[in-house]
């Protein structure tokens, strides 16, 4: 058994994400008695599909609420940083349709649930964001820049945004990758173990010395076009912000890197091109330093590495999910291939180029 303190490292850092827990759904009843006696809210529980915590869409007459509840091995502090940074970006940037904290009759913005065996677990109300998401709504380049706007300018509202939770351990913020190479063991085809190993090289030879320099402060983490509810006939084209779930303290580059990763190889002939459309818009509002920019590529390419390496990992472990997960990220090896053939010293230019008069 390989017990290196890199392979310790990466459990930890698996297990601080709560990604190597068993699931074991909360009872629906025990939900419904907690609004009616904390919210005052009764009406239908629908449960939605989510990565680890129980979600449901709640049906009132009065309107419909997502509901919420953590699961038992995430801290409490992590909880309290997503609902905080959530009501920071309400009270501070009221105009940005970030998704709304519902507060309980007695003004608390979440309520514990404490477990038989002892552990806990934090029940949440939200608004619920009606509309279409952006991984349904193909957009064209205008509308993905319009989508980096928005993340742009949530970063810029995030800047003074500070949390004790902040520095939390989370695997998918991408200053870990480097420190998950035992993933490659969990990905059975010889070919993708290659492909995960050249990414590994550039950001080895990249971003890795240059870490503890980069430009930080407390991100979304997670903006993907699931999370970017929109509306194709409004000027705005982004109507709603939601899952604050991977919110943390790191480098300001890692959070338009997500969404750039999704995008990645979405158009074959030019992998790039929606990454970098959605790149232009962020840089209106959120200028990347001119020394972090060549960074950016590299960081997208380690995100849907560490995507894709993850899937791998967890479908071995959760066999009965295995089509779910392998499905949701089916094409994730295939646009790190398509992307790995374009020079990145072209779509760094690319970059540049849009950013310029922007700075």
């Amino acid at each position: 058994m390989n017990t290196s303190p890199a392979v310790n490292y990466a459990q930890r850092l698996l297990e601080e994400s709560g990604l190597t827990s068993s699931h074991e759904p909360i009872d629906v009843m025990l939900v419904s008695i907690f609004l009616e006696e904390h919210y005052r809210l009764n009406g239908r529980l629908g449960r939605l599909a989510t990565e680890k915590d129980d979600t449901f869409r709640l049906s009132t007459d009065s309107g419909n609420y997502l509901v919420k509840v953590s699961p038992p091995d995430e801290a409490e502090a992590v909880v309290a940083l997503q609902t905080a940074a959530m009501r920071y970006l309400e009270t501070t940037a009221s105009h940005l349709p970030v998704q709304r904290v519902k507060l309980t009759a007695d003004a608390d913005d979440h309520v514990t649930i404490r477990l038989n065996d002892g552990r806990t677990r934090i029940l949440r109300v939200f608004d619920f964001v009606e509309g279409q998401v952006l991984a349904d709504a193909n957009p064209d380049a205008e509308r993905l820049s319009k989508a980096g706007e928005m993340l742009g300018l949530i970063d810029v509202a995030l800047r003074p945004f500070t949390h004790p939770a902040d520095r939390r351990g989370l695997a998918w913020d991408i200053r870990h990758f480097h420190q998950l190479t035992e993933l490659v063991e969990h990905t059975p085809s010889p070919e993708h173990r290659r492909l995960a190993q050249s990414v590994f090289r550039l950001f080895g030879e990249n971003i890795v010395p240059r870490l503890t320099d980069l430009e930080t402060q407390v991100i979304h983490g997670d903006f993907s076009p699931y999370n970017i509810v929109v509306d194709p006939q409004s000027d705005h084209f982004v109507t709603g912000v939601i899952d604050f779930g991977d919110t943390v303290r790191s480098a300001v580059i890692f959070d338009p890197a997500v969404p750039m990763a999704n995008l990645l190889g979405r158009t074959p002939d030019h992998p790039w091109r929606d990454a970098c459309a959605f790149a232009a818009g962020y840089q209106r509002e959120r200028p990347v330093q001119a020394s972090e920019l060549p960074l950016l590529p590299v960081a997208a390419l380690a995100r849907l590495t560490l995507r894709a390496l993850i899937t791998n990992w967890r479908a071995e472990r959760a066999p009965e999910r295995r089509e779910y997960l392998l499905g949701h990220a089916k094409d994730d090896w295939i646009n790190i291939e398509r992307s790995l053939t374009v020079s990145l010293d072209d779509v760094v230019a690319h970059l540049r180029e849009t950013r310029h008069g922007h700075s």
